[in-house]
């Protein structure tokens, strides 16, 4: 197969349906379980607070392995690394629907966060190998919409099957829909070289380990965690980052991608990818208690009206990717950017009295802007990396994402803590101000490099 023309068709519709649906199961795993936690803590004689592991388990066995995993697809192939997480984010799931205690489940949840790793961090890369050089930009769009929908509708589709059915359906309904896409990716899934250099098991142990310490000590500060164990904690990531990153300094393809970091346009691009889902998560945490605390809405009215923002992304992430390939990733960026900030200065600012309307018309103004922002910068981050680091690229992207969503989540946590009373608007706010800031610095890649595409 020829990298730069693609899958043929239509091998190439098979194949992104794949990734496609790979990605909608892990990243919506990650939401579901936040509604079913305090039937799952009655359920299973847990408190509250243990029953945030079912959560906590699964997002920090992503970000501690995405980068080393994204790494041992450069090295192993990209379907082969896909394909195995796969396989274990069905198994896993099984195990959690069948899990009689919390620690059972727990364990399965820990299980399921590292096969989903093991999709996130090179679908990416496949959509590169999946779609001619030229339409890559409509291959990355696919992923970007189906990451933003999968992260705001979990709560949706949570309540939906806890309407008729018991929690452990919430992870039973992963298995024949994983099973399904494990058999269509062993037929249509490209098979992608490899290289031969020897895997760097030190630096995966100090990646989890820095960023494993981090993102407790990032929410530790949003929930005013004991400044003693706080100060530790920082002290204990910055050292091992300073180490960690001294190594890679040293490899040839690092597994934390600081030679790709060396290419301005690139290292923009993450910088764009997290304030942006820092500014996303500061609006999704906060905007539920906006509209139930103080508007005095239902939960059901709450889904309705935070529906127009993956629904308009729905239609402008497609087009964005077309445009994508045709014009610059910093200009679409920045302009997308600068009307989500727009949007979330005006959900900050409406009045007392509201009325559906006015929430909805604000909520699609805040997904065009998304929309329009994340398919170039996705393809931008992609295009700038070498082909051969497409695997690092890719969980770089990942990780720029749950780095900002952590983030966000903490700070919304810490304003909470600080201004109870006003703490969704100025939540909103302060989102606003992310989504300013990426727009400024998605705008800088104008005069940037635009793409270091080897030979």
């Amino acid at each position: 197969m020829d990298s730069e023309q693609g899958l043929p068709l239509p091998q190439r519709y098979w194949a992104i349906a794949v990734v496609a649906l790979g990605i909608t199961l892990s990243v919506l795993d990650g939401a579901i379980a936040n509604v079913a936690l305090p039937t799952i803590a009655r359920n299973l004689n847990a408190s509250p607070a243990d029953s945030i592991w079912v959560v906590n388990a699964y997002q920090l066995a992503i970000t501690i392995s995405l980068l080393p995993l994204a790494s041992l697809g450069d090295r192993i192939g990209y379907r082969r690394v896909y394909m195995i997480g796969l396989a274990l984010f069905t198994v896993s799931s099984l195990a959690c629907a069948l899990a009689g205690s919390l620690a059972t489940l727990t364990i399965a949840r820990v299980i399921q966060g590292f096969g989903a790793a093991g999709i996130m961090s090179v679908n990416t890369a496949l959509v590169r190998v999946i779609y001619p050089q030229d339409q890559i930009g409509r291959g990355v769009s696919i992923n970007a919409t189906v990451v933003a929908i999968s992260s705001v509708i979990g709560p949706t589709v949570a309540s939906g099957v806890l309407a008729v059915a018991t929690w452990p359906w919430l992870f039973a309904i992963n298995v024949p829909i994983g099973l399904a896409a494990f058999a269509f990716g062993w037929k249509s899934l490209p098979r992608t070289p490899g290289h031969r250099q020897p895997y760097d098991y030190i630096s995966a142990i100090m990646n989890a380990l820095f960023f494993g310490i981090a993102i407790v000590a990032v929410d530790g500060f949003g929930h005013g965690e004991h400044r003693p164990y706080l100060v530790g904690e920082i002290v204990a990531a910055a050292v091992i980052g300073y180490f960690f990153v001294r190594r890679q300094l040293t490899q040839s393809a690092p597994l934390l991608p600081v030679d790709l970091m060396r290419i301005p346009v690139f290292a923009l691009s993450v910088g764009t990818s997290v304030c942006s889902f820092c500014a996303q998560m500061l609006a999704f945490v906060s905007l539920p208690f906006l509209l139930q605390g103080k508007f005095g809405m239902s939960q059901v009215e709450t889904g309705f009206l935070m529906t127009p923002w993956p629904l308009v992304i729905v239609f402008v992430a497609p087009i964005a990717g077309v445009l994508a390939d045709r014009y610059s990733a910093g200009l679409l960026g920045g302009i997308g950017l600068a009307i989500l900030t727009v949007g979330l200065a005006l959900l900050a600012s409406v009045g007392a009295h509201p009325d559906a309307f006015d929430i909805a018309w604000r909520m699609a103004v805040c997904g065009l802007g998304f929309g329009l922002f994340q398919s170039p910068n996705n393809r931008q981050m992609l295009a700038s990396a070498p082909r051969h680091r497409s695997g690092g690229a890719s969980g770089m992207l990942g990780t720029a994402r749950l780095t900002g969503q952590t983030l966000g989540a903490a700070l919304v946590a810490l304003i909470f803590g600080l201004a109870p009373q006003q703490g969704a608007v100025i939540a909103l706010a302060v989102a606003a101000v992310f989504a300013a800031a990426a727009a400024v610095v998605s705008m800088l890649r104008l005069t940037g490099k635009r793409s270091v595409e080897p030979a």
